[in-house]
């Protein structure tokens, strides 16, 4: 788990590759979840709801 300049307590998602290489990190707030690639920590990070959370991750797994 890392801190960013978000002040964010970032993680590796459990979707994420096992090469490295493909790494989502998400930051889990009370109000959602966010987002952001993992080779670009400084772009900005994208923000899912937590009612819309679930929809998201089955919606990206079976892409």
């Amino acid at each position: 788990m890392s801190t960013g300049a978000t002040g964010l307590a970032w993680f590796k998602s459990s979707y994420s590759g096992s090469q490295g290489d493909d790494c989502v990190e998400i930051a889990i707030t009370e109000q959602a979840i966010h987002v952001r690639d993992s080779k670009d920590p400084t772009h900005p990070p994208f923000t899912v709801s937590l009612p819309a959370w679930p929809p998201f991750v089955r919606f990206a797994i079976q892409q």
